[in-house]
């Protein structure tokens, strides 16, 4: 009997590992034509306050008030809502950042429908940017 409990208890300990790897650490593929898309937006002081406010509303009950992953929220997602001022963030071009914006992915919801303007999505970005 022990041998068995011990046998399950490895199962369910891959079987959650498994499934946490599959959420957290899975590639979020961007299509090339969003990929290459260039910020026509310019990073000043009227685009970043814009981007601040849709930041405050939209993003920062996840993502922390200062891009880290730690809003108050985050803990009841089930992927890990990513710390924006990691190197490997920055290196994500910005059409990449629209693109996630925009559509979205499993706890991340697509903002197309919330953000009015796509100059509001170019203005988030360049917020993003300043973490």
């Amino acid at each position: 009997m022990k041998k068995i409990s011990t046998i399950f208890a490895i199962l369910c300990i891959f079987i959650t590992l498994q499934a946490f790897m599959q959420t957290s650490g899975e590639p979020w593929p961007v299509p090339d034509k969003y990929e290459k898309l260039k910020n026509p937006v310019k990073s000043d002081s009227t685009s970043l306050a814009e981007g601040k406010a849709l930041w405050v509303k939209h993003c920062q009950s996840c993502h922390g008030k200062t891009g880290k992953g730690d809003g108050p929220t985050a803990s009841q997602l089930e992927t890990p809502s990513g710390d924006f001022t990691t190197e490997a963030f920055k290196r994500q071009s910005d059409g990449a950042l629209f693109y996630k914006t925009y559509e979205g992915r499993k706890d991340m919801p697509g903002y197309k429908r919330k953000v009015p303007t796509e100059k509001g999505f170019w203005d988030l970005v360049n917020y993003m940017r300043a973490f």
